[in-house]
């Protein structure tokens, strides 16, 4: 019976939705015991293949595309993908997919909820792909866009989301554990001896949101005063033009002696900042960064920074989502535990 429903399902007669027999017509169809039936939709239910609807049967659940056709095709929607980070979290999952024999598909949405919504409106129109591997949008705010991923859950086509996640949706994500970056950010600098810190977060964006929280643990498991005037929330578009904010920077930052800057491009760009303001880096003001991206590799001062390791991100969000449609394997959630990386760019105080 389990033969012949994937049989099915291969030449095309059963589609996602399509009703089966019942037990009874199964029963009679293939002259077996309904103990021997319920133990072979129980079977094709642990797969993923069908569902029972309580009073109503069951039904085709799993997106036939997968079986009728040979070419498994997986899309990659990423904020950006020649800048950054970006390129080594498509390398990760480039090597899985070839390695898999699966298709990789790009989309870029330029961190654009318009361009996201088009770009997910074109996956649901068309059911070209078998899978997404999305980094949200904005992730900090408000999406009218989250009602479009569940539709690609309904239609069978699996979602997991890399480097950021909606928390408003119940799907599974690869990322860092942002909240213990910036909490290891705040805590080195503290061990170094520093009180006053200020801190640079990205508004718009989850990952900026959790990157604070630990940065505020940090200061008040050692009992550092909160000064919320030294904490700096920038948007997309004012990092983007981060220079024009110089001067509300540097009057905020004031008397601090050092800062957590969300990301590596933002702790970038406060240095150049600095210098252009006669401030000196490590001496005058200590920085840290997060993701050891080449920014912090390579600036005119090397930069203490949080390891975000995105190329194992990629690389295990893509074995995520080929194990789940080749293998049916559960897709669960990973966050990765993050390391500090230092270099030259935090002046020890004293140490604690």
């Amino acid at each position: 019976m389990v033969s012949w429903v994937q049989e099915e399902i291969e030449k095309g007669a059963l589609t996602r939705g399509a009703r089966l027999p019942s037990e009874n017509e199964l029963m009679s169809r293939f002259d077996v015991s309904r103990q021997t039936v319920r133990r072979g939709l129980e079977a094709l239910s642990d797969k993923g293949i069908i569902e029972s609807r309580r009073g109503s049967g069951t039904y085709v659940s799993v997106n036939t595309r997968r079986f009728t056709e040979r070419e498994i095709r997986i899309a990659v929607m990423l904020t950006y993908v020649d800048t950054y980070i970006f390129p080594s979290i498509v390398k990760g999952i480039e090597s899985v997919l070839s390695r898999e024999g699966c298709t990789l598909q790009i989309a870029v949405t330029d961190n654009a909820v318009e361009k996201e919504r088009m770009v997910l409106k074109d996956f649901i129109r068309t059911q070209s792909v078998d899978g997404v591997i999305a980094e949200t949008v904005k992730s900090g705010l408000p999406n009218p866009n989250l009602d479009l991923y569940r539709q690609l859950e309904d239609l069978g086509i699996q979602v997991l989301f890399v480097n950021s996640f909606y928390k408003e949706l119940d799907i599974p994500h690869v990322s860092l554990n942002d909240r213990k970056a910036g909490y290891m950010a705040a805590k080195h600098l503290i061990e170094c001896g520093h009180t006053r810190i200020g801190g640079i977060f990205k508004s718009d964006d989850g990952q900026g949101h959790l990157r604070y929280a630990g940065y505020m643990d940090a200061l008040m498991e050692n009992d550092i005063r909160i000064r919320g005037g030294k904490t700096i929330w920038l948007d997309s578009e004012e990092i983007r033009n981060m220079e024009e904010e110089s001067a509300k920077i540097l009057r905020r930052l004031g008397d601090c002696t050092a800062c957590v800057c969300y990301n590596d491009e933002i702790a970038y760009k406060l240095a150049d900042i600095l210098k252009k303001a006669g401030i000196r880096i490590p001496e005058d003001m200590s920085l840290v960064g997060i993701d050891n991206s080449g920014l912090a590799r390579f600036g005119a001062v090397p930069m203490t920074s949080v390891r975000n390791p995105v190329e194992e991100l990629g690389i295990t969000a893509a074995e995520k989502m080929t194990g789940s449609i080749l293998r049916r394997e559960k897709m669960e959630t990973r966050e990765f535990e993050p390391e500090l990386v230092m270099r030259n760019s935090v002046q020890v105080l004293r140490e604690i």
